[in-house]
């Protein structure tokens, strides 16, 4: 699950960029003159960024590059100018249609990157929590499938909605800030790439991820199985049939039901369930499937 961090910690992100290569995977390193020393790239968090967001625009900005975030590594604590620092960081790939060679132009902060197949990665990186990441991503399939588990965002409540005279639950709407939910997590959702959309039908699912499904240039699919009280072979199947379809996935439900998909969809991998709390309004679970197995799962609020 995500972890909030401690108080003052500087807060940073960053990815092991790859690509296939001939005798397997090759990274990305950046050289930055000011320290004279070869890296991943990475950087600081904007205020009120997510950090999923940061990884991405970092990796831009250092490389040029726009990527998609696979499976979650190893974080990296040490002190910065005395100061507590914790980078966070992820597997990337190039996005579609993404150029494999830097578009950066060389500057104060970046002049150089090159791609290294893993062993000559590990003999130019200048510091052992870099090295230590590499061997985290070395020890998994670099490739990797992301299935998204989300709870709608806010939602009016069941007793104003009753009051108003509306008696189809399925119908009741978003309220404005979870409207505002929605937006935020489209760019958030984003990071992971497009992906297959498939919602619960109840209105605040299909709105939560409408935006989303609109940015990715996807259409969002109703699914009368994912709603509350819906016959639990019924969602157990449609979620497992959905992941073993191989591709991105973001499925949109409720607080009754997540917790069975998660279950179900960990179960018809083989692996257990990953310890966290009870998702909020508007957070997610991402697994990132490879090779017939979960390789990373994190859960991610709006604030993370």
């Amino acid at each position: 699950m995500a972890d909030p961090g401690k108080p003052g910690e500087i807060r940073a992100a960053g990815a092991v960029l790859w690509r296939p290569g001939p005798t397997g995977p090759e990274v990305v390193l950046v050289h930055r003159p000011r320290y004279d020393d070869w890296a991943f790239p990475k950087g600081k968090r904007l205020p009120g960024e997510h950090v999923l967001v940061t990884a991405v625009r970092e990796v831009a900005e250092e490389t040029g590059i726009t990527v998609v975030l696979g499976r979650r590594l190893s974080q990296a604590r040490y002190l910065s100018d005395g100061q507590p620092k914790r980078v966070d960081y992820w597997a990337a790939r190039p996005a579609a249609g993404a150029a494999e060679q830097a578009g950066a132009v060389p500057n104060d902060e970046v002049d150089r990157l090159e791609w290294l197949a893993v062993p000559a990665a590990g003999e130019r990186l200048s510091y052992p929590h870099d090295a230590r990441l590499l061997s985290d991503f070395a020890s998994a399939p670099p490739a990797s499938t992301v299935c998204i588990l989300l709870r709608h965002a806010a939602a009016q409540s069941r007793k104003a909605w009753r009051d108003a005279g509306q008696a189809d639950d399925v119908a009741r709407p978003l309220t404005a800030s979870g409207q505002g939910q929605a937006r935020r997590l489209a760019a958030v959702l984003a990071c992971f790439g497009p992906a297959r959309v498939v919602s619960s039908s109840a209105e605040r699912c299909l709105a939560t991820v409408r935006p989303y499904a609109a940015l990715a240039g996807v259409r969002g699919e109703a699914e009368p199985a994912f709603l509350p009280g819906a016959p639990a072979a019924a969602t157990r199947d449609r979620i497992t049939a959905l992941a073993a379809g191989g591709q991105p996935l973001v499925v949109c439900g409720h607080r009754e039901n997540l917790p069975g998909l998660l279950a179900a969809l960990c179960e018809s991998l083989g692996a257990p369930v990953p310890p966290g709390p009870p998702l909020a309004k508007g957070a997610f679970w991402a697994l990132q499937l490879g090779q017939g197995r979960v390789t990373s799962a994190e859960q991610h609020s709006l604030q993370s």
